[in-house]
C-alpha cells in the first residue's frame, strides 16, 4: 500500500475522548486531521488551520473519512449532522441533517468510492445523497440488539416478517426483498418477549415493560389506546378467535378479551412459562417450569383448569398447536420435543430427540406434517410428525448465538432469528 500513514489525534486543549485509536492512509501525505477538525501539515506536524475557521460541528465529532482523492472530508457528529468539507478551500460543501432525535446522532461515516455512508446512534446506516442533502438515498435499518421473537403475516398480498428485540424495537421485513422498517410512534420500552397476530390483523406483543400491545398492521403505528397494563411481567402471549388472548406472567395467567383484562389466575401453584391457544379457541395449553403442561378451557370470561397434566421430559420452554388443531408439540430444557394427540385425549404421539442443548422454540409448518425446533446448540431441526427419524438438520443456523424464535412463511420456507440480531430465511427440501 502506498502513501503515508496519518494518525488522527485529539489536541490536549480540547479534551476530546476517542474510544479507540485509528489510522488512515492518505493519497496526499501533506495533510491529516484530528478532532474539531484541525488540518496539519503531514511532513512538519504544524497546525495549518481548523476547518471552517472554528467549530466544525455543534457537537462532538465522532468520525471522519477522506474522499478517495484526499481533497474532501466527510465528518459525522453528535449534532445530528454529517458534513462534506473541501479541505483546500477550508469550507463546507454540503450539510446532511439527519433528524432531531437523540437517536439521530451520527457516530460513524465512510467515503467508499462513490458512496457516502453514515451511521446513526439508532444503528441505522444512511446512504447520503450529495445532490439532495436533506434526504438520504437509502436507509438500512435493522436490530442492533438481540432478537427475542418473531411472527409472520400476509398484508396486501405480501408476506411480512415481524421481529422484536431486547431493546423494545419491533421491525417489519418484506420477506422477498429484505427491505425493512420500524413502527412509528412510541412503543415498548423494554424487551419484546413474544409476538403473534390475531384474527383482526393486529400484532399482539408482550414486553418486559409489563404491557401487552395491540398494533394495527395496516397502519404500523403504535397507539396509546392499544395498550394493556399488567400487574406483573409477562413472558408469553397467545391469541385465539373471538378477541381472546392469554398471557402468562411471572406467577400469573391472564385472560384478555377485546384488549381488556377479564380474568386472572393468581399464584397457580407452579411457574407458567409459555402458552398456546387451540385453533378452535376453546382450549389453552400452559407449559410450566415444573416440566408439565396444563390444559385450560375458555368459558366466557374465565379460564377453567381441566385437571389434565401432560408430562414433558424437562422444564417446558415452548408449546405449539398444529394449524389443524390435531396435535400439540412441547419442547423442553432436556433437549426433547414431545408431541401429544389432541383427538386421543392428549395421549403421547411421539418423542423427538436430536438437539444437543436446551430447545428454545417451536413452530408448525402449514402442512401440519412437519414442525421446526431451534435450540441453544445453534441448530434447527425440521421434524416429520409420522417418522421422527426423517428430519432436516441445519447445523450452526446462527453461528454467533442460539436460535431464539422461528416461523414458517409457507410449507418450504422457514424464518429464524437469534440473539445475534439477524433474521434468516431457509428453503426446506424434504
Amino acid at each position: 500500500m502506498g502513501g503515508s500513514v496519518c494518525k488522527v489525534t485529539a489536541p490536549g486543549e480540547i479534551g476530546a475522548n476517542f474510544p479507540r485509536a485509528f489510522t488512515h492512509w492518505l493519497l496526499d501525505p501533506h495533510v491529516f486531521v484530528s478532532w474539531k477538525i484541525y488540518i496539519y501539515d503531514g511532513k512538519t506536524g504544524e497546525k495549518v488551520c481548523a476547518l471552517g475557521e472554528g467549530k466544525a460541528h455543534e457537537g462532538g465529532i465522532y468520525a471522519i473519512s477522506w474522499s478517495p482523492d484526499s481533497t474532501h472530508l466527510l465528518s459525522a457528529s453528535g449534532d445530528k449532522t454529517s458534513k462534506i468539507w473541501d479541505v483546500g478551500m477550508n469550507s463546507v460543501v454540503s450539510t446532511f441533517p439527519m433528524g432531531s432525535s437523540v437517536l439521530d446522532q451520527q457516530l460513524g461515516c465512510l467515503w467508499q468510492k462513490d458512496h457516502l455512508l453514515s451511521i446513526s446512534l439508532s444503528g441505522y446506516i444512511n446512504y447520503l445523497d450529495k445532490n439532495n442533502p436533506s434526504k438520504p438515498l437509502r436507509v438500512i435499518k435493522g436490530h442492533s440488539k438481540s432478537i427475542q421473537c418473531l411472527t409472520v403475516h400476509k398484508n396486501g398480498g405480501k408476506s411480512y416478517i415481524y421481529s422484536g428485540s431486547h431493546d423494545g424495537h419491533i421491525n417489519y421485513w418484506d420477506s422477498e426483498t429484505g427491505e425493512n422498517d420500524s413502527f412509528s410512534g412510541k412503543g415498548h420500552t423494554n424487551q419484546v418477549s413474544r409476538m403473534t397476530v390475531d384474527e383482526s390483523g393486529q400484532l399482539v406483543s408482550c414486553s418486559m415493560d409489563d404491557t401487552v400491545r395491540y398494533t394495527n398492521l395496516m397502519l404500523r403505528d403504535y397507539s396509546g389506546q392499544g395498550v394493556v397494563k399488567l400487574d406483573v411481567q409477562p413472558k408469553c402471549v397467545a391469541v385465539g378467535p373471538g378477541g381472546y388472548a392469554v398471557v402468562v406472567c411471572i406467577g400469573q395467567i391472564v385472560l384478555l378479551k377485546d384488549q381488556k383484562k377479564c380474568f386472572s389466575i393468581d399464584s397457580p401453584g407452579y411457574e407458567p412459562e409459555v402458552v398456546a391457544v387451540h385453533p378452535a379457541g376453546d382450549t389453552v395449553a400452559v407449559g410450566g417450569m415444573d416440566g408439565n403442561v396444563r390444559v385450560y378451557s375458555i368459558l366466557g370470561s374465565t379460564l377453567k383448569d381441566e385437571g389434565k397434566l401432560l408430562e414433558a421430559k424437562g422444564p417446558v420452554t415452548d408449546v405449539a398447536y398444529s394449524h389443524d388443531g390435531a396435535f400439540l408439540a412441547v419442547c423442553d430444557a432436556s433437549k426433547v420435543v414431545t408431541v401429544f394427540s389432541v383427538a386421543d385425549g392428549y395421549s403421547e404421539n411421539n418423542v423427538f430427540y436430536g438437539h444437543h442443548a436446551k430447545i428454545v422454540c417451536l413452530a408448525w409448518s402449514p402442512d401440519n406434517e412437519h414442525f421446526a425446533s431451534g435450540g441453544m446448540d445453534m441448530m434447527v431441526y425440521v421434524w416429520t410428525l409420522s417418522d421422527p427419524e426423517t428430519r432436516v438438520k441445519i447445523q450452526d443456523a446462527h453461528r454467533l448465538h442460539h436460535v431464539s424464535s422461528l416461523a414458517w412463511l409457507d410449507e418450504h420456507t422457514l424464518v429464524t432469528t437469534s440473539h445475534d440480531a439477524s433474521v434468516k430465511e431457509w428453503t426446506i427440501t424434504y
